[in-house]
């Protein structure tokens, strides 16, 4: 006996949904994504609705399928967004073609090169905007770039996500 997830999901008007055994294959008007499902895991199209089936065992198995294909939808149609902001004296950055130029107070300018269907824009010099079509790649660059110099606890200098909250340590007393 199969159980199906709790709300089924919507497709928009311009995306094309197709499902080949356990692989979906999404198109919308941003791009294509494909994404394999768990084995234990069912996919059913019923007009513009698709659900989610799998064993009571494995609900939560299908409510994780649920979330990655709702995300490929939104992602195709709307497309995802990261911002970082760039704290301290000196830092900033510049775009050089794809690729995203950043002076983080190293010796040396830092270069991240831009993955396919990944792109920056910098609205600002202490500012990074991360576009694309996939959630999981969008927070991915997003993180790596972060990591390149993560805020410090004292003074808050760094790369870090514009909704971040830091928790500032206080100096050491004399």
């Amino acid at each position: 006996m199969s159980r199906i997830a709790k709300q089924p999901i919507t497709i928009a008007d311009k995306v094309d949904v197709k499902i080949n055994d356990q692989q979906v294959v999404v198109k919308g008007p941003k791009g294509e994504l494909t994404f394999d499902l768990h084995p234990t895991v069912q996919l059913e199209q019923n007009d513009n609705e698709l659900t989610v089936k799998a064993a009571p065992e494995n609900m939560s198995m299908a409510g994780t399928m649920r979330s990655m294909v709702a995300n490929m939808i939104e992602g195709v149609t709307n497309g995802f967004t990261k911002k970082l902001q760039l704290s301290g004296v000196g830092y900033r950055a510049t775009l050089k073609g794809k690729d995203l130029d950043l002076s983080l107070g190293y010796s040396h300018p830092v270069v991240y090169s831009a993955r396919e269907g990944i792109t920056f824009e910098v609205p600002t010099q202490t500012e990074i905007v991360v576009n694309g079509i996939d959630k999981q790649q969008v927070g991915q660059v997003a993180a790596e770039i972060r990591a390149i110099r993560p805020p410090e606890p004292y003074k808050g200098k760094g790369v870090k996500y514009a909704d971040e909250r830091l928790y500032r340590k206080e100096a050491k007393k004399a």
